[in-house]
């Protein structure tokens, strides 16, 4: 009796400890997934991280973006400056040229700290369409010159004070905030300097195709 006894109360004893560890291991696996899911949304940028905490706020996939495509806009922009400093015959375009090259050195050195201070890995050269772009500018010559280098750098500023929009109004980091300020302020004087050429094309500006009627 003794005997069976003692067994029955060991196989109850281990019931409870084996019900005990069923328990427990579910609880611990399903905490480590709901950390891994905290820190990594559905929305992510090709980096795949996703939100992540900084000690200057919520670092987003848009603002990370952001601050790779105003660090891209140096890297063609400046040179794309320097040339119409030298190339542009009128007074005009050497005044956009020392607006972009001005505006570009002093954005590019705070996109450069922002990058640091956020760990962001920044490009180091143009995109594959700025090099064609500066390529454009490059192969031509007179007036045909100007005109190229005012037809790309109205577009592309054009697009970029929309995207300036969005990013300042919906960050909630305080340096991208800064960055999208400072840049808002120098995209804006680069597409008044532009128009100020007299070689602005408004009616090409638009990529879209007007529906038929």
């Amino acid at each position: 009796m003794a005997t069976r006894y003692s067994l029955a109360s060991g196989i109850v004893i281990t019931a409870l400890a084996l019900t005990l560890i069923a328990l427990l291991v579910p609880v611990d696996s399903f905490g480590n997934r709901a950390q891994a899911a905290a820190a990594t949304p559905a929305a992510a940028d090709d980096d795949g991280l996703g939100t992540i905490s900084t000690a200057f706020g919520p670092l987003t996939a848009a603002d990370r973006d952001f601050v790779r495509k105003v660090r891209l806009a140096g890297l063609w922009e400046l040179p794309a400056g320097r040339q119409a400093q030298q190339r542009g015959s009128k007074p005009a375009i050497r005044t956009a040229g020392d607006h972009l090259v001005e505006g570009h050195t002093e954005l590019d050195r705070q996109v450069i700290q922002v990058g640091q201070a956020l760990g962001i890995d920044l490009p180091n050269q143009p995109s594959a369409q700025q090099q064609d772009w500066l390529g454009q500018m490059s192969r031509a010559r007179g007036d045909e010159y100007e005109r190229i280098f005012v037809d790309l750098l109205r577009r592309a500023h054009g697009k970029v004070f929309a995207l300036l929009a969005g990013i300042r109004a919906q960050t909630r980091n305080s340096m991208v905030r800064a960055l999208a300020t400072s840049a808002n302020t120098t995209v804006l004087d680069h597409i008044t300097v532009l128009e100020d050429t007299g070689l602005v094309d408004f009616d090409a500006l638009s990529d879209t195709v007007p529906p038929k009627k």
